[in-house]
């Protein structure tokens, strides 16, 4: 994501968060505090934030704020019975805006693993669907603002036709008319919900652009 937070925040119409930890970046890595778009309650209002958030979730009853296996990925397909995510996609929903990702795509023979770097063609926004959790550090006091640690995770799903021979497996990407009630938290999800919301990701996937990195720079990717 290379957006500056105030251009997140009219693009996805949100109020600001505690930004002084995170920078945008293009080598965003699992783990990395990045930018999310949540909706939550505040006094009977629903507020819409822009906040950073570890890119891993963790459970709020997980007793280490580091899991064994880090959480970054979600798969859709069954989301709402998997212990560690069936809480969260009721109703903390999230969108992790990011210009583009990359992907490896692994050669069957030599194994050789080739960088790939997907994005709107447009050069618009991605809205890719997430969700959050709070975890708290119980070994703070109350009043220690580190606390709570906000963790989200992206959604996938089998990747769609132009995409399918870097990896089997992609983001969802929201169209725009989606970002309402995949935020919403008065909308609690069942599995149709995020089966609906993959469906109308799919135009969004397969129109998206692709080129290969060859080498990197100053820190910054050269494509082909």
């Amino acid at each position: 994501m290379d957006k500056e937070t105030d251009q997140l925040i009219e693009e996805f119409v949100a109020v600001g968060g505690d930004f002084q930890d995170w920078r945008p970046g293009w080598n965003i890595r699992p783990t990395d505090p990045v930018a999310t778009i949540i909706e939550t309650d505040k006094d009977g209002e629903v507020v819409r934030r822009l906040e950073p958030a570890q890119w891993a979730l963790t459970p709020g009853w997980s007793k280490t704020l580091k899991t064994k296996v880090p959480m970054f990925n979600a798969r859709s397909e069954g989301i709402t019975e998997k212990a560690s995510f069936k809480n969260a996609i009721r109703s903390k929903r999230a969108i992790i805006p990011a210009s583009g990702y990359y992907e490896w795509q692994t050669d069957s023979v030599t194994k050789k693993k080739t960088p790939f770097y997907i994005r709107p063609a447009d050069g618009s926004t991605m809205a890719l669907a997430g969700i959050y959790s709070w975890w708290k550090d119980h070994s703070l006091a109350d009043d220690d603002p580190h606390q709570w640690t906000l963790t989200t995770t992206i959604l996938t799903s089998d990747a769609v036709q132009t995409l399918a021979d870097i990896h089997d497996r992609n983001p969802v990407p929201l169209p725009r008319d989606w970002w309402d009630d995949w935020l919403n938290p008065a909308i609690e999800a069942d599995q149709s919900f995020v089966d609906a919301a993959v469906a109308a990701a799919l135009p969004v996937a397969d129109a998206l652009d692709f080129v290969r990195i060859v080498a990197v720079t100053d820190d910054e990717p050269t494509e082909v």
